[in-house]
């Protein structure tokens, strides 16, 4: 299991009239998440993009607790619990600076070969930075 946290800070555009954090934002603090995790291992979407893979979202879940609100700091701990195969699956936990769990969530990306435009499996110096994890 790998795990890592990011801080963000609860911009005012990014709420609602109640100023609760618009729920679509969620999405968005889980890619910043995911991105932050990537460069954390010694990855870059970026460069990994450039060498012809992506890493499309199959599947988003959320699950929300707790608003957050603006001006919160929160905190996104992302963490990847098993291995992955052509399908990577992260898993999500957003907190404010109580320490109190707001919204829980997971994505499913899968690896494609740009190229092809089809599923493939993660890039062997993908799996290098991970394996040892598990």
């Amino acid at each position: 299991m790998i795990t890592h946290q990011t801080q963000i800070r609860v911009r005012y555009g990014e709420t609602d009239q109640m100023s609760y954090v618009y729920y679509g934002n969620y999405a968005e603090y889980f890619e910043t998440g995911r991105i932050e995790w990537l460069r954390n291992i010694g990855i870059s979407y970026k460069a990994m993009e450039e060498s012809g893979v992506m890493l499309p979202v199959l599947d988003l879940n959320v699950k929300y607790l707790k608003p957050a609100r603006y001006d919160d700091l929160l905190t996104v701990k992302t963490t990847l619990e098993k291995l992955p195969t052509a399908k990577i699956v992260f898993q999500y936990e957003i907190f404010n600076e109580n320490e109190e769990l707001l919204t829980t969530g997971s994505t499913t990306l899968v690896f494609i070969d740009m190229k092809k435009n089809r599923p493939i499996k993660a890039p062997n110096y993908f799996l290098n930075k991970v394996k040892n994890f598990f």
